[in-house]
């Protein structure tokens, strides 16, 4: 994907925080049977909130978790200027007031060969979806993430800090290109290495990039609206020269750190078992942990069962970066991992 910006757009670019793409991601990884690869399992109160039936319907208009395609903007409006104390409320009402011919425009795309539930089909016709969207995502909010807010908007703070000192001391340019692996600044054009080949441009447009904490590793592109653009990025997944390994004991605890660190060869949970000195029916319940988010891969070899670790758990060990954001949070993410209801 390619954006040309032009020197009005690239003037008005700000960072900010979109409270709406956090609980997306977080309905996400509570619609994924294996949870989310660095937080883990969202929870008892995350999975009872699906039965909500606005909730349900928000799920349903949102792409499987996994899979490529594209959710409709509506669900995650543009930050607005002002407040972050108001944020939120201030983008459920723009999705609220998403005209109906929108709406059903943005559904159409999201079920592009048929197949749309009958539940979101008669929403549409009613004129309904907007407001039900708009009541799944406060609900959802309310009971899975409002209680946590606090500390996700600390460390969300702390990256835009980050962020906001790299362009005053390094300049627009070196900012955008540290954001992410996949995204590059040509000096007139965004790049984004994307399975979508469009060329999009935006012209004295308003183009805001949020840092998400709960998104990680998938990096969210909404740049074919101007009136709506916004990129996605996740924090933990700058350049190479700014990631640092240390950290990675206390945000998923010290002995499976350990164990996903020691996993660069494969190994069996005998040997894991020996190399560090835990009962093998420990190490069995981290692999079982790591295994389950995604992090290390397993295969069979004979007689023994390999553990490696998966392209995310590579991420993970060598893409948390060592600035100010990641004290904030390994903070979060501690309380969020930790070791699942086991010991180190």
């Amino acid at each position: 994907m390619v954006a040309h910006l032009d020197g009005s757009s690239l003037a008005r670019l700000r960072l900010a925080i979109s409270p709406a793409s956090e609980v997306t991601s977080w309905l996400r990884a509570t619609l994924s049977r294996f949870g989310h690869p660095v937080h883990g399992d969202p929870g008892p109160a995350a999975r009872a909130a699906l039965r909500h039936p606005d909730v349900a319907l928000v799920a349903e208009l949102m792409t499987p978790p996994g899979r490529l395609g594209y959710t409709p903007d509506l669900l995650t409006p543009k930050p607005p200027l002002g407040p972050l104390d108001t944020a939120f409320d201030q983008q459920l009402a723009a999705t609220a007031a998403t005209p109906a011919d929108e709406v059903a425009a943005q559904v159409n795309e999201r079920f592009p060969a048929g197949g749309m539930p009958a539940r979101v089909r008669a929403a549409v016709e009613d004129g309904t979806l907007a407001r039900r969207v708009t009541d799944g995502l406060r609900h959802f909010w309310q009971a899975a993430l409002g209680e946590q807010w606090p500390a996700v908007r600390a460390t969300l703070e702390a990256e835009l800090a980050v962020r906001a000192t790299a362009m005053a001391t390094a300049g627009v340019g070196s900012m955008l290109n540290s954001l992410h692996p996949k995204v590059g600044w040509t000096g007139s054009s965004l790049t984004i290495d994307s399975s979508y080949r469009i060329t999009t441009a935006l012209t004295g447009a308003e183009l805001v990039l949020a840092p998400s904490a709960l998104a990680w590793p998938q990096l969210s592109t909404q740049l074919c609206d101007e009136g709506n653009a916004v990129l996605v990025y996740p924090i933990g997944a700058g350049p190479t020269d700014q990631r640092r390994a240390h950290r990675l004991g206390d945000l998923v605890g010290a002995s499976r750190a350990a164990i996903l660190a020691d996993l660069d060869v494969p190994r069996s949970t005998g040997q894991l078992s020996e190399r560090h000195r835990l009962a093998p029916a420990t190490v069995s319940y981290h692999l079982g942990v790591l295994l389950r988010s995604g992090l290390v891969v397993r295969t069979r070899e004979r007689h023994s069962v390999l553990y490696r670790r998966s392209d995310h758990g590579d991420g993970l060990v060598g893409c948390w970066p060592g600035q100010g954001a990641t004290r904030s949070a390994i903070r979060w993410n501690t309380a969020w991992v930790g070791e699942s209801g086991s010991g180190t």
